[in-house]
């Protein structure tokens, strides 16, 4: 795939479009017992500007969806589409670059480097993907403004409380400008206040900047704030 074709697929596709659209996702794995079945055919179509909260009991297989639809793990039957762009067919090159370009990813902990600063934390993606320094902290210092964290540019993550560090993983997750951020647990390590924050943050990114979120989550406030919510039980996706 062309990054040229790419571009004018993506182009092409109208708004009212679905940013990610499933069918049939299903993913076994080998175990001393035999085949477990984790994903039954699972379908999802997911909207510009929502977000999608999906719920589950530990071992219900939330992660391995997720991660499906971020392309960081392949279904063994089924169909992703982001924008448009059938993504299960990619080679894994293919999808690495379709990844760093198009998609975000927080997760439970922040995983932030703690040798750089914030900005350069943010930077990381951007020059990864070959862009120079100079436009990249531009970028940087614009997502860290969009989180709230615009004074605390030079600090490292040693040096922020876990709300700001997770912040700062979001600003990490929207750099570069994805169609879709996926997040597994985003508040599942922070305080009640902590976590307050970051949920107001993602409510007022899908609400004023039409940011798409999957968000997989224990959390019933964080659930609160979805569009959709929606459990994943015996292998299959239910809800409204």
């Amino acid at each position: 795939m062309s990054e040229a074709g790419q571009e004018r697929g993506i182009a092409g596709v109208e708004s009212a479009s679905p940013v990610l659209v499933a069918r049939g996702i299903e993913k076994a794995y080998a175990t001393l017992r035999g085949k477990l079945e984790v994903l039954k055919g699972v379908d999802l179509d997911v909207m510009a500007g929502s977000i999608v909260a999906i719920l589950g009991a530990s071992g219900s297989g939330k992660s391995t969806l997720l991660n499906i639809l971020g392309t960081l793990d392949r279904a063994d039957a089924g169909m992703v589409e982001i924008r448009g762009w059938r993504v299960d067919p990619l080679r894994d090159d293919e999808l690495a670059t379709f990844r760093a370009r198009r998609l975000g990813f927080v997760f439970q902990f922040h995983h932030l480097l703690p040798e750089f600063s914030a900005e350069e934390n943010v930077m990381m993606p951007l020059l990864i993907a070959g862009e120079g320094p100079g436009a990249a902290r531009e970028r940087a210092q614009a997502a860290l403004a969009d989180v709230g964290l615009a004074e605390r540019w030079d600090h490292r993550p040693a040096q922020l409380s876990g709300g700001e560090a997770q912040r700062v993983a979001v600003a990490r997750a929207l750099v570069a400008g994805p169609e879709l951020v996926l997040a597994d647990e985003p508040s599942g390590n922070l305080d009640q206040r902590s976590a307050a924050q970051l949920h107001e943050l993602i409510a007022s990114l899908a609400r004023e900047r039409r940011q798409t979120f999957i968000v997989v989550t224990h959390n019933d406030r964080l659930a609160a704030i979805a569009d959709r919510v929606l459990t994943l039980e015996g292998g299959r996706l239910t809800g409204t």
